[in-house]
């Protein structure tokens, strides 16, 4: 039986990850700013032994590693871990203030950087271990007003490389899924502040991406199962888009 972590996982495409993770009968691990919205997720389900939820500021180094350690005294492994949380503040280089760029440096680029000083110490001992990044199409270069974004977004790529690279030779892969414009809850919220509802939201990306339509949040998913299991055991070092052919 394998044990999955989901960075993340109350909410959008991480939340999907996680039902589909427990339908495959794994253990899940996961983590949230909110209790009650793990607590929602446990008991909605029928698996409460397959499933631990840790409060987690992913500002805190000391938490990320407490979430680790919880996770190894439940289930003693850990097979597959999922990058998924992160956010995009809307800033030009111009106008970012240095409490922007150190929260989105911080939450997308040094907390899984930290947790995997220690998830992979675990993956090295047993040899085995698949991590998944989440990328964006910001990270080559990303629209004028998501500049730190971009530049986290890019940097994990490079740190999905490095660990493909270096750890393969203990039975650790490391990919990076590249997820296009997707209807999450963090995205619908940011919309609907600026004055545009969901049915106009995809109206809009319909007439952008070529597929004629964005992202709902499972549709990364199958990618992501995928790297999760045996299947993809000599799978490392890739990149998959999965963005309706949306590049930016």
């Amino acid at each position: 039986m394998k044990t999955v972590m989901i960075l993340g996982g109350t909410k959008g495409v991480g939340k999907e990850i996680l039902k589909s993770c427990l339908e495959k009968g794994y253990n899940v691990s996961f983590c949230g700013r909110k209790k009650k919205d793990g607590a929602k997720i446990i008991q909605s389900t029928s698996a409460n032994e397959k499933l631990y939820f840790h409060q987690l500021d992913l500002n805190s180094i000391q938490e990320l590693k407490n979430f680790y350690d919880e996770t190894i005294k439940r289930y003693k492994k850990i097979d597959a871990v999922a990058l998924y949380a992160g956010i995009t503040p809307i800033s030009t280089i111009c106008d970012t203030e240095e409490d922007v760029y150190d929260s989105v440096f911080n939450i997308n680029l040094k907390a899984p950087y930290f947790l995997l000083k220690h998830v992979l110490r675990c993956m090295v001992e047993a040899r085995s271990g698949s991590i998944i990044f989440f990328g964006s199409a910001h990270m080559d270069y990303g629209h004028i007003d998501r500049a730190a974004y971009a530049l986290t977004k890019s940097s994990l790529y490079t740190l999905s490389n490095h660990i493909a690279h270096h750890y393969a030779k203990y039975g650790v892969r490391s990919n990076y899924v590249v997820m296009g414009w997707t209807n999450t809850e963090g995205e619908l919220e940011l919309r609907n502040s600026e004055g545009v509802n969901e049915e106009e939201l995809k109206h809009k990306a319909s007439h952008i991406i070529p597929m004629g339509r964005m992202l709902n949040t499972f549709d990364p998913v199958p990618a992501v199962m995928h790297l999760i299991s045996d299947e993809s055991a000599m799978t490392t070092g890739s990149l998959i888009r999965v963005t309706g052919g949306e590049f930016i």
